[in-house]
This record gives structure tokens, sequence and C-alpha cells, in this order.
């Protein structure tokens, strides 16, 4: 069992660190406004801390799983900051869906404390939080992600190693680019369904075995077809993480056409009111269009 911080109770922060609690690890959280923190004491075994510093202190492994690249920044730099009060020999695992390039710059700042660090974003969402069914995708030396895995093991259903740090972040656009695709296909599939007078449900119970199934389409065709988006991962937080990708793919010369059309089509939701519904909203956009 090890000594574990964890640096952000949202969404999926809380159930992650829920998680590491219930396997025994002696978890001590930390989140901006304090009282999610003392939220989750009152559920979990644990304590809380006042400030990264505070709850980092003593820590063999500190995670984190905050908002964008200032946030983790915040956590981590300062005198209140995370690395401020990490012992040499600590480990940072990072969960927030970052940049590479502020994943590449903390790592720097680590090592020159002597704190190792693994890029470790997450994929499967709220649900996936909250059920310990996360695909991590890790970045770091070998040995680092050795000493990450079996504590990452409390809220994971796949953990690989892919590579240096960064690689985890990568890796993570990587799924972002493939979601967004998906999502655009299949919202244009269940509306198509809908005007030819086809039974949805229906459609979806044939296809789904066949070349055209995938997760999306299994988890979020009903809700699509019932114009409910009050779940799963938000339209704001997916444009964030498109602009990470598309910033990336112009330092690397990958182009990303499709994907940018899509990051404006989120937009388009944005300005319809939508910037907290799931990103399977696309329809809704869709529908906009047809009216």
């Amino acid at each position: 069992m090890a000594n574990v911080a964890f640096l952000g109770m949202g969404v999926m922060g809380a159930p992650m660190a829920g998680h590491l609690a219930k396997a025994g690890h002696d978890v001590c959280v930390y989140n901006r406004t304090s009282a999610k923190a003392e939220s989750w004491v009152e559920v979990h075994e644990g304590t809380s801390a006042e400030t990264p510093r505070a709850a980092a202190a003593g820590r063999d492994i500190v995670m984190a799983c905050v908002g964008n690249d200032d946030d983790l920044r915040g956590v981590c730099l300062g005198d209140d900051g995370a690395f401020a009060g990490m012992a040499e020999g600590a480990l940072f695992v990072d969960h927030t869906t970052v940049s590479a390039e502020v994943t590449r710059e903390l790592a720097a700042a680590a090592a020159e404390k002597g704190i190792a660090w693994v890029d470790a974003p997450v994929s499967g969402g709220q649900a996936g939080a909250e059920n310990g069914q996360l695909v991590i995708m890790c970045g770091g030396a070998q040995d680092d992600y050795d000493r990450a895995e079996p504590v990452m093991a409390a809220f994971a259903k796949v953990s690989r190693r892919m590579g240096d740090v960064g690689a985890g972040q990568l890796t993570k656009m990587v799924n972002q680019i493939c979601i967004a695709g998906l999502v655009q296909g299949l919202s244009e599939a269940m509306l198509f369904a809908q005007k030819a007078g086809l039974d949805g449900e229906a459609v979806v119970d044939v296809i789904q075995g066949g070349a055209a199934g995938s997760w999306q389409m299994v988890n979020r065709h009903k809700t699509m077809l019932e114009g409910k988006f009050d779940h799963g991962f938000a339209v704001d937080w997916m444009r964030k993480d498109l602009r990470i990708c598309l910033s990336e793919a112009e330092n690397i010369g990958a182009p990303l056409p499709g994907t940018a059309l899509i990051d404006q089509y989120y937009k388009d939701v944005q300005a319809m009111g939508g910037g907290r519904w799931d990103t399977s909203s696309l329809i809704a956009r869709l529908k906009a269009l047809g009216a």
C-alpha cells in the first residue's frame, strides 16, 4: 500500500481517489474549492489538505487530475505547489489531459528536484472513473511507470506505457481525434435514420455487431435519439482537448482537416448553450440545421 496525495476532486478525480482509498492506500486529497475535498473525506477513509504542498508532503506518489495546463502548473509550482512539498525520489503522476508542451515543462521542473514524472491521461469518462474502468495511457521511464502501475490499478481497466515523458499525452490526443470523428459520424447516421423513418434503436441493434460498431454507438445512440445530453464528457472540455490536438498537429506537421472542422461544430454547440452538454450533442447541431 502506498502513501498517496490526489490533487483535484472533480467528476473524475473524486471517484479515482475513492478507489485508491477503497484499495487500502493512505490518501490525502486537495481541491481548490476546499468544500469538495472535505465532502470526499466525509465519505472515504482519508484526509484533506489546504494546499497542494501540504497534501504532497511525505507522500510517495502524488496524483493530479485537474482542468487544463494552467491548473496543472498551479498545483505543481510555487511555494504552495506540490513540488515544494515532495521529497527527492517521490513520483508525480498526472492524469490531466494537457498539452505535451506543459508535460515536458513540468517533468523537467520535477527532475530538477529529483522528482520522477509519469504523464497518465485517462479515457472512459465519468462513468469509467466511478466504476474503476479507466483506460490509462502513460509516458515516462519504465521504472517510474512500474511504480505507478500497481497504484493506478485501483481505477484502471487497461494501463500501458507508451514511451518516454509526453507519450501518454500524445496517445490521448490520438484518442480524442478518433472520438471526434466517431461522434460526428454517429450523429449524422442517427439523424439520417430518423429522417428516413427508420427505428434508430433497431438500426443500431443490427449494425453494431458489424464494421460500423463502436463504443460510441453502443453507449450514446439512445441518448442521441432521445436528445438527452446531461451526462458524460462536456463539450467545453472536448474543445479544450481538440485545441491541444490541433496545436500539436501543427507542430509536427500532421494535417487534421476533419478534426479542425468538428472542433468548429462543437463551437456551434457552445453557441447554442451546450457547453456543458455531453459530446454526443453534435446531433443537436445537425437537427438545428435541418429545422
